[in-house]
C-alpha cells in the first residue's frame, strides 16, 4: 500500500472517530437541556441581555433552518 492510501485511510478513520465523539457530546447536551427544561416545570427561563446576545451569536452561525 502506498503512503497516499495509508494517509487517506488514517484521515478517514480519524474523521469518523471525531464525528462519533462530537455526536456523543451533542447527545449529552440535548439530554442535559431536556432535564433542565423539566426542572423549570413550564416556568419561563429568565435571560439577561448578555445571555440573549450570546445565544443569538451562536444561533446566527447555525441558521434558521437548524433552529426550527
Amino acid at each position: 500500500m502506498d503512503n497516499g492510501k495509508v494517509l487517506h485511510l488514517l484521515a478517514v478513520a480519524l474523521a469518523g472517530w471525531v464525528n462519533q465523539h462530537q455526536q456523543a457530546i451533542i447527545d449529552y447536551l440535548i439530554e442535559e437541556n431536556r432535564l433542565f427544561k423539566q426542572q423549570l416545570n413550564g416556568r419561563r427561563l429568565r435571560l439577561s441581555d448578555d445571555d440573549r446576545r450570546r445565544l443569538a451569536a451562536k444561533a446566527k452561525r447555525l441558521g434558521r433552518d437548524v433552529l426550527n
